[in-house]
């Protein structure tokens, strides 16, 4: 009788492959009945779903032109590997979806179950109980026109240290020299954003730490490629394989918290402190920033974990991943747009902005802000044809019956909604020659006094549609959309006066699909050299 030894390298897998057949085999479906499934073919006779889900994450560009071809006006399942399976509904529900209260439809369960923070971040109660979004929405929104200037200040700081610094390294920075410095165009800019983003987070000069700044962006790349990789791992394994998977996870926020903790554990002293002896002239004027805001409403809960130096550096570091993240994508498609573009559109912005700087005596502000309708228009332009968000107002059906959409569908608690995104900001019905980059798309609707104000003013950047969807939309829209929309264009602004801009391909480089996602070309260059008599 012949002997076969015991191979685990072969048992194992086949024994997983098994159990999560027969788990997904045995466990039922709460899927309305008798949707459309978007990806599916007509010789998908075994494993439809799961065969369907595949197709789609491969090329979800094509699971969203099939969709919009056949089911903008009704329901289908969007199925998509690791993945709770979505119902994608019409068009016309999206409004209803808006509507619905966080007890009903909620976003903050999809957006935890999508990034899997149960494993992906080190303390989850920072997510569950999410208290920083108040500062956001009222705090942070409240205080841009003071925040500004120091906006200003290090968008001018970090733009001399990562481009002026390159110009200088490559050996061209004497005033005569007319030569172009190539840069990766998202590189330097994620590093500005950091930068910037922090300097209203944490203040200076803690926020030109390199090093936090490399923490942070790193903790802002693991969390969304090991979250993709963990909805790939069967649910019943995945707190076994979390728990090797997240260690790069962990390290980074165990670095975080490390450089942070003397700088918050002085202004917890300097707080209780100011609370004894309000009077007290030997202490430093209190900050304006997040971590102070922070630093109070914890104190103002009565809750001693609240104030914990983990806790607060905690909050830091998610907010780090949330605005470095999208922001950088924003303003790299924004610049690769207009350097792609006509040299006569960069002409025309800088037309502007040095027209309304001089008019607010060369300073920086809330209002000269404002008055950039142009620059404006680009980035809601750019935005709009380069969204990272694809399919739109994502939510959990958390209420224990269920929803019954307008059209009659019954959908049960545990599913996953969402409506159309991509396919309407590509829509040339909604913007006409929507494939085109039309920069002053949305400043000439603007300009247009036929219209009511009200609906002008709709068109601004960081103003939420059914038909932009770039940042949400309803009041679960991205809570720091102001702060975030003043801050790209203060960006771009500055680069557009200082800087002359050249493309170093012969087109635009395309986007990128990442699983839901567009990303923009991460490895693209441009050409940059100082302008001469800079303005600002």
């Amino acid at each position: 009788m012949e002997y076969y030894p015991y191979r685990p390298a072969i048992v194992i897998p086949a024994l997983l492959a098994l159990g999560y057949l027969v788990y997904h085999l045995l466990t039922p479906s709460r899927l309305p009945k008798g949707l459309p499934v978007i990806g599916l073919r007509t010789s998908d006779r075994w494993f439809p779903l799961l065969r369907a889900s595949w197709r789609n994450t491969l090329d979800f560009k094509a699971a969203l032109a099939e969709a919009d071809a056949k089911y903008r006006d009704q329901a289908a399942i969007l199925p998509m590997a690791g993945s709770i399976t979505m119902i994608m509904l019409p068009r016309s529900e999206t409004q209803f979806v808006v509507e619905q209260p966080d007890t009903v439809l909620d976003l903050h369960s999809a957006a935890i179950e999508s990034l899997q923070i149960d494993y992906t971040c080190t303390d989850p109660y920072l997510v569950y109980n999410a208290v920083h979004t108040k500062l956001i929405v009222t705090t942070l929104t409240n205080q841009i026109g003071n925040l500004v200037p120091d906006v200003a200040d290090e968008t001018a700081w970090a733009f001399d240290k990562y481009w002026g610094g390159a110009i200088a390294a490559a050996g061209h920075d004497s005033p005569d020299d007319d030569a172009y410095t190539e840069i990766c165009v998202y590189d330097t800019l994620r590093r500005v954003i950091g930068h910037v983003t922090n300097r209203v987070f944490l203040g200076a000069p803690l926020c030109r730490d390199t090093a936090l700044l490399d923490v942070g962006m790193a903790y802002a790349q693991d969390v969304p490629l090991m979250s993709q990789v963990l909805r790939l791992i069967w649910e019943p394994i995945r707190p076994v394989v979390a728990l090797f998977l997240t260690i790069p996870i962990r390290f980074r926020t165990r670095a975080f918290q490390k450089i942070l903790q003397p700088e918050i554990e002085q202004r917890l002293a300097d707080f209780d402190a100011r609370q004894r002896d309000p009077e007290d002239k030997s202490l430093s004027p209190e900050r304006n920033d997040f971590l102070q805001w922070t630093i109070k409403q914890a104190k103002e809960s009565g809750d001693p974990y609240m104030w914990k130096p983990a806790t607060l550096a905690g909050r830091i570091l998610l907010l780090n991943f949330a605005a470095i993240h999208t922001s950088s994508f924003s303003i790299t498609g924004a610049i690769l747009d207009l350097v792609a573009g006509k040299q006569a559109y960069i002409d025309e912005l800088r037309a502007e902005i040095e027209g309304v700087l001089a008019e607010y005596g060369g300073q920086w502000n809330k209002r000269a802000l404002a008055r950039m309708e142009k620059l404006d228009s680009v980035m809601r332009e750019s935005a709009r044809l380069n969204s990272f968000v694809t399919v739109g107002v994502a939510r959990a059906v958390v209420a224990k019956d269920g929803i019954t959409t307008p059209s009659g569908l019954q959908i049960a608690q545990g599913n996953k909604v969402v409506c159309h995104a991509y396919s309407v900001l590509q829509d040339s019905d909604v913007y006409p020659d929507a494939q085109q980059f039309q920069p002053f798309r949305f400043s000439q609707q603007r300009e247009d006094e036929s219209v009511e104000y009200v609906k002008r003013a709709a068109k601004a950047f960081a103003t939420t549609s059914n038909e932009y969807l770039a940042f949400g939309h309803g009041k679960f829209a991205c809570p720091g959309r102001f702060f975030a929309a003043n801050e790209l264009k203060l960006m771009l602004a500055h680069l557009i006066v200082n800087y002359d801009l050249r493309i170093t391909e012969g087109s635009r480089p395309r986007n990128m699909w990442f699983g839901l996602n567009r990303v923009p070309p991460m490895e693209a260059t441009i050409g940059i050299r100082r302008r001469k008599r800079a303005a600002a």
